[in-house]
């Protein structure tokens, strides 16, 4: 039997063949191309990421700007500080690690852990997350001494804010402390545990004051301990700044306010800068920038005083008498008064059913401006009052710059209150009484303003109505933000009856008068509580403080060659005059006989 071979039969399929080949091409040009985008297109990344298994990027942080006064004092620099930060990267047990820590410092662990979780997602495996923001000597060497054995520990050198005169500038300083979770996201450039401005001018100049981080590029080994560095970036330190206050004013201002409650303003009348600033009571700062306590804060925010309150920007006040002064400057912008012309003060002005006091019972007998504003007659400013109105008096006070914030390079300013009928319906859906008029025109009623207020109008009637932007920097040029409605003669008048008030014995300002220097004031009562005729026969220590009138002194000194303001307010000093006074003539009699303060008055076109 033969078998016959064919070799055609056995032939496998071409087709098979060619798909086998085209998926080995396409296989090796895969394969071809993923070699290329590793090697060549992405190489540089992958390097760096293979050198960054050796090498480290860190933050330096930059020193804060320092902040001096304008004769050189030092107020806010920069102190060592160390802080233990935990490298998630490097660390093999962390909770191990937290308990081994806990028993270093004596720190409850479970307190520890619970607040290295809150924050540990909030910072990159390889970045430190700070266990403890503020260690002394004592603390910083038991920690070098068994780091070693806990990989992951690093000790940080920051820098902490110091005050050398912590309460002294409290509330213009302001203090800095550590970024919370709002701030951080609002600015990228801020990282977990960076310390930033949080009021006064720390957080005013936060963006001049931080300077600019630097960055490092640290070799570590197997356990994340450094071996070598080297300076990427250098940081920039932030902005010194030199204030315009004047230390022993300052200080001056501080003592005499001692024990009280209130605001002092001392501004010079042709530039806006501010030589004292003062919010009474004040509070140390340095606690803040070394990590406040519970306990401490609990105490300040709780203390019925106030301390943290910046009352120079954060609070208004009913301005008493004060505010006659813009009364009598509406009159004679409006050309409603007369300054000869005289007003008949018997002691009381019945209105309707009711009578309004004047603040002396048998009354001043007959008046005129200079005498009603030295003597503050109060019918003399009911009976102006209610021939202007409210809507005047109110239009001339916006014009001279009440009832909006002053500009003070200081956060959370204030706008005091000017009320007007359309406000007064809008708030409490009533329409204006002519009463109110009268209460309006001797500066009580719904009337708010903040000392600053009051130091910029008394320095525009001075300077020739410029209303001049309170200054807080050395370097700051004159800033006007308008002109006073008045007429050099009208501004004369106003500054006449001052300085008569405290020449006159008469005047109710006539305690602070100095010889050799022109002083001018204008004193203020501001009623806190109705007056009732249980209040009218108590005895001025009687009365419970915090039912007594806010005392008010708004003045000026001049010589040939500078011209100070002076605005004190005292919280329940019960009278300008005994309660503020004392205050302004201790300030300017020590402007005028210290030789620091030498400032010819500039020329402003």
């Amino acid at each position: 039997m033969n078998i016959l071979f064919d070799p055609h039969e056995k032939e496998p399929p071409k087709l098979g063949l060619i798909v086998l080949q085209v998926l080995i091409l396409i296989l090796f040009c895969v394969f071809a191309l993923r070699f290329w985008f590793l090697q060549v297109h992405r190489g540089q990344e992958y390097a760096r990421l293979s050198r960054e298994n050796q090498f480290r990027q860190e933050s330096v942080l930059a020193p804060r700007g320092l902040i001096c006064t304008r004769d050189g004092q030092l107020i806010a620099s920069n102190d060592p500080a160390y802080a233990l930060g935990l490298i998630r990267e490097d660390c093999p047990d962390e909770e191990a690690t937290l308990r081994a820590v806990s028993s270093w410092l004596n720190i409850p662990s479970q307190q520890l852990i619970t607040k290295y979780k809150k924050m540990r997602n909030k910072v990159k495996p390889f970045r430190p997350c700070i266990l403890m923001p503020n260690l002394n000597f004592s603390q910083v060497a038991k920690i070098e001494t068994h780091a070693l054995r806990w990989p992951g520990l690093e000790v940080l050198v920051r820098s902490r804010r110091h005050y050398a005169y912590g309460p002294l500038f409290s509330h213009v300083l302001g203090y800095v402390a550590e970024a919370n979770d709002t701030e951080l996201e609002a600015n990228p450039e801020l990282v977990l545990g960076d310390h930033i401005g949080k009021l006064g001018l720390e957080k005013f100049f936060e963006d001049r004051l931080r300077g600019t981080k630097g960055s490092l590029e640290v070799e570590v080994d197997a356990t994340g301990r450094h071996m070598e560095e080297q300076t990427v970036n250098s940081p920039q330190a932030g902005t010194r700044l030199t204030l315009a206050l004047d230390f022993h004013l300052q200080a001056l201002v501080n003592e005499l306010m001692q024990d009280k409650e209130g605001v002092v303003v001392v501004m010079d009348a042709d530039s806006g800068q501010i030589y004292a600033l003062v919010s009474a009571p004040t509070y140390d700062t340095n606690k803040f920038a070394g990590g406040i306590s519970s306990k401490e804060w609990k105490s300040l925010s709780d203390n019925p005083k106030h301390p943290l309150l910046n009352r120079a920007t954060q609070s208004m006040y009913p301005p008493g008498s004060v505010f006659k002064l813009l009364v009598a400057g509406s009159g004679l912008a409006e050309h409603m008064l007369n300054p000869k012309e005289t007003v008949d003060c018997t002691g009381s002005l019945p209105l309707g059913d009711r009578v309004f006091h004047c603040w002396k019972r048998e009354g001043h007998g007959s008046m005129n401006l200079q005498e009603a504003l030295a003597q503050s007659c109060d019918v003399f400013f009911y009976r102006l009052g209610m021939r202007l109105g409210v809507d005047r008096i109110s239009s001339f006070c916006s014009k001279a710059g009440f009832g909006k914030p002053s500009g003070i390079d200081l956060p959370h300013e204030k706008s005091g209150l000017i009320p007007t009928k359309e406000w007064k319906l809008k708030r409490f859906s009533e329409p204006w009484q002519k009463g109110e008029d009268l209460n309006l025109a001797i500066g009580q009623g719904y009337t708010l303003v903040t000392p600053l207020q009051v130091a910029r109008y008394i320095a525009a009637l001075i300077n020739g109505g410029r209303l001049l932007k309170p200054q807080l920097l050395k370097d700051a040029r004159p800033k006007s933000q308008g002109s006073l409605p008045l007429t050099l003669e009208d501004m004369f008048v106003l500054k006449e009856a001052m300085i008569h008030a405290v020449n006159s014995p008469f005047g109710t300002c006539w305690s602070v008068r100095i010889p050799g220097v022109v002083v001018g004031a204008k004193t203020g009562t501001a009623q806190v509580a109705r007056l009732t005729e249980a209040l009218r026969a108590m005895k001025d220590e009687e009365i419970p403080y915090l039912l007594r009138d806010h005392a008010w002194m708004a003045g000026f000194g001049e010589t040939n060659e500078k011209r100070f303001v002076v605005v004190a307010m005292v919280e329940h000093g019960i009278h300008g005059g005994s309660g503020a006074g004392p205050i302004v003539k201790a300030i300017v009699q020590h402007i005028f006989k210290d030789p620091q303060i030498q400032q010819t008055i500039p020329v402003l076109h």
